[in-house]
């Protein structure tokens, strides 16, 4: 399935947009949207909100052989996943192109930049070395994948936690969580991609689909010309948002690591209160317990003591009763009243013809009930 196509309308809307510089959540031609960094309860586990762009990344590691032309070098491998929980354009178990690019895009920023130090995941040199694994998935699909698939993946990487190991001759010991802490991984940078959209009309940034990708991962898979001084400008640009996000994942790192540190709430107990994972929200009103035992008895006092007998019952009709005051019970009632309006009509009509006759005129219920029978007969 892809995406649904712009009308002309849409096309034409969006190109008179960007050459007057106006976006319709009132931000800027260089403005990001509003990015939240979250860990989970794991080490290596981060959720990265791009605007309404969702992404989860999520890092494991193993030991493997090394590979024989660098047997002092540990591995680092990266994988990520398009759900159709994300976008109904996304197809279960097929590769598109878009999956391959953001892939290729993710490894040279984060592999092919050196921006960890591989050699420090040597266990023993040609035997064991520690391959790291970096899993991102695609939550929400809102547009500019590659620069919320970066920021995740090289959250992750700083959050994440190998363990250690002992080594007694050619015996290696993997030990525990609770045996040793956990060793951090060496970072020298963190390379962030910062993509730009290239347009007749002007440039934007932060966009749905980027054109041009500047930084550490260029593409060149945009189809206009491009001037010097247009280039130089999107990399005066880059570096600076590059720098407000780099200090944002610090920060985001230093707040998990002192919640963890004082025993406070992190991880999946800390986004309960927020809300940010339940897809109902409450309203939460304050109220006082303070006094409640003083004003529970102040009820209590000025209430009326309940009988301690039973009300007699009341026989409304024949087959039905009622206790205690309440509404009235209707149960059988309108048959009895009807009955009772066809009765005076039948002795209505009787009378009348009886004195029409000179007849003395004494009613009783079965003279009425022997007289409605032979009339129905």
């Amino acid at each position: 399935m892809r995406d649904t196509p712009l009308s002309n309308c849409e096309r034409d809307f969006l190109l008179k947009a960007i050459q007057e510089k106006k976006r319709l959540d009132g931000r800027q031609t260089y403005d990001y949207r509003s990015i939240k960094i979250s860990f989970g309860t794991d080490y290596g586990c981060c959720f990265v909100d791009l605007g309404k762009t969702r992404i989860m990344a999520q890092v494991s590691c193993e030991l493997i052989t090394p590979k024989e032309n660098r047997p002092n070098e540990g591995l680092i491998f990266f994988n990520i996943e398009l759900s159709p929980m994300a976008s109904p354009a996304f197809e279960m178990g097929r590769q598109s192109e878009l999956l391959v690019k953001l892939n290729r895009q993710l490894e040279r920023c984060l592999r092919n930049s050196k921006c960890i130090d591989t050699e420090s995941l040597c266990v023993v040199s040609g035997e064991k070395v520690w391959q790291i694994r970096v899993d991102v998935h695609l939550l929400n699909h809102d547009g500019n994948l590659m620069d919320a698939a970066s920021i995740a993946a090289i959250a992750a990487l700083c959050h994440f936690r190998r363990p250690d190991v002992g080594i007694q001759g050619e015996e290696v010991t993997v030990y525990s969580t609770e045996e040793r802490d956990p060793i951090p991984l060496s970072i020298y940078h963190m390379p962030i991609c910062v993509s730009f959209a290239f347009f007749q009309q002007g440039l934007l940034k932060d966009q749905a689909v980027p054109l041009e990708i500047v930084g550490i991962c260029p593409s060149r898979d945009g189809g206009i010309m491009l001037l010097k001084d247009q280039v130089l400008r999107c990399s005066k640009i880059a570096s600076v948002k590059v720098s407000e996000i780099t200090e944002l994942i610090n920060k985001a790192l230093e707040n998990d690591k002192k919640a963890r540190k004082t025993g406070g709430k992190f991880g999946f107990a800390e986004s309960l209160p927020q809300e940010r994972i339940t897809a109902l929200k409450t309203n939460v009103s304050p109220v006082e317990m303070s006094d409640v035992k003083e004003k529970a008895n102040e009820i209590v006092q000025r209430a009326e003591v309940p009988p301690q007998t039973v009300p007699s019952p009341v026989l409304t009709a024949p087959g039905t009763g009622q206790v205690g005051e309440g509404l009235e019970n209707s149960w059988g009632l309108k048959e009895e009243e009807e009955e009772e309006d066809e009765t005076v009509e039948l002795k209505m009509e009787l009378e009348e013809g009886m004195r029409r006759r000179g007849e003395v005129t004494w009613w009783s219920s079965q003279t009425v009930t022997a007289r409605r029978m032979m009339l129905s007969s």
